[in-house]
């Protein structure tokens, strides 16, 4: 099985901050040209993630703030004596790296109101995502 990467950069302007990339995913997809297959999607990040989620605002917004009380950014953290961003990590641990979507006649077998969502969590920066179609 071949598989074809890419990437993309993604910028966040805030220090949590989900972001649609289901555009950017299917552009790459018609790069490789791809058919019938599998797309990974990977974030070569610790501090940053992506999932599969609807990307209604309000839910973005619950998703930052539920992250913030599930991983509070003031608590005791040893990782911080490091380099402070303790909380960030561990709120990665929770989005994930990477998420595969089925590709079926060259589109992507997302549900009617899933989304390819990156998560930003030690931000603002620019990252990069790798895409690789699996045909």
């Amino acid at each position: 099985m071949p598989v074809r990467w890419q990437q993309i950069e993604v910028a966040s302007r805030a220090h949590t901050q989900a972001i649609d990339i289901t555009e950017s995913v299917r552009r790459a997809c018609r790069t490789h040209d791809a058919d019938d297959g599998l797309v990974l999607v990977y974030c070569p990040h610790t501090t940053a993630g992506v999932l599969i989620q609807e990307a209604e605002p309000g839910l973005l917004d619950d998703l930052a703030g539920w992250l913030a009380s599930a991983v509070p950014p003031d608590a005791r953290y040893r990782h911080d004596r490091v380099d402070d961003n303790a909380a960030s990590h561990l709120r990665a641990v929770v989005a994930g790296a990477s998420v595969t979507v089925p590709l079926h006649g060259g589109r992507l077998g997302l549900g009617a109101w899933q989304r390819i969502i990156f998560v930003e969590l030690d931000g603002p920066r620019r990252r990069e995502v790798h895409i690789g179609t699996v045909t």
